[in-house]
C-alpha cells in the first residue's frame, strides 16, 4: 500500500525523534497524550478542591459503577470506526437488550444463563444485519444503523407497550453487575478484560491489522487481497455482541426493563469513542485512547456534579469536550501536514524501518 494506517497516525517515531532537544521532544508528544495529560490534571484539580469527597475509594467505585456500561458501548463502537464506518445502534439496541434479559427470565421463566445467551445471539444477529445492510445493500452506515437502531426501539415499546418489565430474576443475575471484586465493582474488571482482548486483537492479529487497512483505504486494502467485505461485516457483529452484553448488565443493574432507559447512553458512548482517535495514537481510533476519553468524560461529570451543577451540565459537558478534543487533534494533523519533507536520505534511512512495517501491519503482510 502507498499509505499505511500507522504513518497517519500522530505518534512518533525514533527516527523522527533523533536529533531533537528534549524540549522538541515534549512538543511532539504533547498532541499525542495530550488527552492522558488533561485527565490526570482534571482529576488533581477536583481532589485538590473537593478533597472531602473526590479523592475517595467511594468515589472511585461510584464513577466504574457508573460508567463502566457507557465504556463497553464506548469500545463497541469503536470496532467499526476502525474500518471506517459508524454504528448508531449501540444507543438504540441497549434499549431491548435489557429489556429482554429481564422478560426471559420473569415472564418466561428462562435460567438467566440462557437468557443472557439468546439476547447476546440476537445483538450478534443485529449486527450481522447492519454489516449486511451496509457492505451487500451498500447504504451508508450512519443512515443503516440510525434505521436499524430506530427500529430496535419500536419493537422495545412494542414488547413493553410502554410499561416497565418487573419481576424478580435469580441473585447470581444481579451479581453480574452488583458485584466485588478486590473492593471495586465487577464491572471495571469487564472494562479491563475487554480493552486488554480488543487491544491484543487490533494491534498483534491480523483481523486487527486488516480493519485498519480497511479504514485507512478500503480499495487499496482490497488490491492487498483483505476481503473488505466480511471484515467489515466482522466488526458490526463485534459491536452487535458488546452492545448485547452491556444491554444484559444494565438490566442486572436496574433490576427492571424500561424502554425510556438507554438512549441517554448512545451520545457519551460515541464521544468516548470518538475521542479515542484523539490520544495516544491521534488520528487513528485505537482501544487505549478510547478507555482515556470514557475517563475524562466519568472525572469531569463527576467533579462536576459534586459542586452541585445542574441536570443539564452532563450533555454540555459531553458536547463541549468532543468538540475541543476534535479541534486540538485536527490541529495537531494540520501542523504535521505541514512540516517540512525530510531531506532524502533520512526518508530513506527511516523508510526501511518505518514504512515498511508499517504498510505491513496495515495488510497483514500482504502488501
Amino acid at each position: 500500500m502507498a499509505s499505511s494506517v500507522k504513518s497517519t497516525a500522530l505518534e512518533p517515531t525514533r527516527s523522527e525523534l533523533e536529533g531533537l532537544t528534549a524540549f522538541e521532544r515534549v512538543k511532539r508528544f504533547v498532541p499525542v497524550y495530550g488527552l492522558v495529560i488533561l485527565t490526570a490534571l482534571l482529576a488533581l484539580l477536583f481532589s485538590i478542591l473537593l478533597p472531602d469527597t473526590f479523592p475517595t475509594v467511594l468515589n472511585v467505585r461510584s464513577i466504574i459503577s457508573d460508567k463502566a456500561i457507557i465504556a463497553i458501548l464506548s469500545l463497541g463502537a469503536m470496532i467499526p470506526m476502525v474500518t471506517g464506518k459508524i454504528d448508531l445502534t449501540v444507543g438504540y439496541g441497549i434499549v431491548l437488550w435489557h429489556i429482554l434479559a429481564i422478560s426471559l427470565q420473569t415472564y418466561y421463566g428462562l435460567p438467566w444463563p440462557v437468557a443472557v445467551l439468546i439476547v447476546l445471539a440476537l445483538g450478534a444477529g443485529v449486527g450481522l444485519l447492519n454489516g449486511v445492510l451496509v457492505e451487500v445493500a451498500q447504504i451508508d452506515a450512519f443512515i443503516a444503523t440510525l434505521g436499524t437502531g430506530t427500529i430496535l426501539y419500536a419493537i422495545a415499546m412494542w414488547y413493553s407497550k410502554g410499561r416497565q418489565i418487573v419481576g424478580i430474576a435469580a441473585d447470581s443475575f444481579y451479581a453480574l453487575n452488583g458485584a466485588d471484586l478486590f473492593g471495586l465493582p465487577i464491572t471495571g474488571y469487564y472494562v479491563l478484560v475487554l480493552s486488554f482482548a480488543l487491544w491484543f486483537v487490533l494491534e498483534y492479529l491480523p483481523i486487527g491489522r486488516y480493519f485498519y487497512a480497511i479504514g485507512a483505504n478500503p480499495k487499496a486494502a482490497e488490491l492487498n487481497g483483505v476481503p473488505v467485505r466480511r471484515y467489515t461485516i466482522y466488526a458490526f457483529v463485534a459491536s452487535g455482541l458488546l452492545t448485547a452484553f452491556a444491554g444484559v448488565l444494565l438490566a442486572a443493574k436496574l433490576r427492571i426493563g424500561q424502554a425510556s432507559v438507554g438512549l441517554e447512553y448512545l451520545l457519551p458512548a460515541l464521544v468516548g469513542a470518538f475521542l479515542g482517535s484523539t490520544t495516544i495514537k491521534p488520528g487513528r481510533v485505537n482501544v487505549w485512547g478510547t478507555v482515556v476519553g470514557v475517563t475524562i468524560l466519568a472525572i469531569g461529570i463527576s467533579g462536576i456534579q459534586q459542586f452541585g451543577a445542574l441536570f443539564f451540565v452532563e450533555p454540555l459537558f459531553n458536547g463541549a469536550t468532543l468538540l475541543v478534543a476534535i479541534g486540538i487533534a485536527g490541529y495537531a494533523q494540520r501542523r504535521r501536514r505541514a512540516e517540512p519533507a525530510r531531506a532524502p536520505a533520512t526518508t530513506a534511512q527511516s523508510g526501511g524501518a518505518h514504512g515498511g512495517t508499517a504498510a505491513t501491519s496495515s495488510t497483514g503482510g500482504k502488501s
